[in-house]
């Protein structure tokens, strides 16, 4: 089976599989790319493939592989607190304090972390500690959307790979296997403005399978252009709370964004993606895209709703 599972990236696949076929895999890896661009994936793919016991790696179907697929294997890793925003040291230390504990059942133990740009300068430094000279066993996979924020003397000592956009042709059968009950047109656009990363393409074509109520208020009030329906869309979410704001705002950002990419030529998500395109000034998407990436912000700086609001409100009045 080997790393067929992947979409796309072939040079990289096949770069992996003859180290895997020589018995040279690193120690640590940097897998690198955008967010959906199937960093996820292929860490599950190498864990597997570490872990197995056939000869062709990973083969999907040994109990070591079964158990690393789905999540299950004791001497996998996961070093996150997905709660918080920034990994701790003290969850690298434990990490790096468990490493030398020889492995449970498997052939090697491999630390998995899926937001390493999460780590701070003090958590990178007790990480650097751990990979510089590990046990024969120790395996580390670091998940960056950013690589730059990882400090040089980690990645020096990381194996990059770099995950690449996908193309278009690609994209839409996978889709197209995934979401067999969506319109092509949903499809397509999903592909066309995902950054080539499936993960994304994902979740656009399937937030945009159905608007949130409060989407589907605020594009015709935006379209519209008035001030009184834009302020009865937002009065009512000043008491949503955070997680229920945080949908309906990204639901917003990827309709605007989609109104000014529809601008440029590409085919917009929805119609009323394309009914705010035809009612609103380039200027306008733009101020627009750029406050509710700023609510966006304030929201997981913990800003509270009602004020989140109210500054959205500001923003998008075209009276203000």
């Amino acid at each position: 089976m080997g790393f067929e599972t992947l979409l796309g990236n072939e040079a990289l696949k096949q770069r992996l599989s003859a180290a895997l076929a020589k018995g040279q895999l690193s120690h640590c890896y940097l897998l690198s790319g955008s967010e959906g661009s199937g960093k996820h994936t292929l860490a599950r793919l190498l864990a597997a493939a570490m872990q197995c016991t056939q000869p062709q790696k990973p083969c999907f179907h040994c109990a070591q592989c079964r158990k690393v697929l789905d999540g299950m294997h004791p001497d996998v890793i996961t070093v996150d607190e997905p709660d918080k925003k920034s990994i701790s040291v003290k969850q690298v230390r434990d990490a790096c304090a468990d490493l030398y504990i020889r492995p449970n059942e498997g052939a090697k133990k491999v630390y998995i972390f899926p937001r390493a740009q999460e780590l701070n300068p003090q958590g990178q430094n007790a990480l650097l500690k751990c990979i510089e000279e590990p046990p024969a066993y120790g395996v580390f996979l670091l998940l960056s959307q950013n690589a730059d924020r990882l400090l040089p003397t980690i990645r020096s000592r990381c194996v990059e790979l770099r995950l690449s956009p996908l193309p278009e042709a690609v994209l839409l059968e996978a889709l197209k296997n995934r979401l067999p009950q969506a319109d092509g047109q949903t499809l397509l656009s999903a592909a066309r403005n995902s950054g080539g990363c499936l993960g994304q393409a994902l979740t656009l074509a399937q937030e945009n399978a159905s608007l949130l109520p409060q989407t589907a208020d605020f594009a015709a009030a935006y379209a519209a252009g008035g001030s009184g329906a834009l302020l009865r869309v937002l009065v009512p979410m000043e008491k949503l709370k955070r997680e229920q704001l945080r949908p309906v705002l990204l639901q917003w950002y990827a309709l605007v964004s989609a109104a000014l990419t529809a601008q440029n030529g590409r085919p917009p998500l929805r119609r009323e993606a394309a009914a705010i395109a035809d009612a609103r000034s380039a200027a306008d998407l733009f101020s627009a895209v750029d406050a509710l990436r700023q609510a966006l912000a304030l929201l997981e700086a913990n800003v509270g709703p009602a004020h989140i609001c109210g500054a959205l409100f500001v923003r998008l009045n075209p009276l203000s």
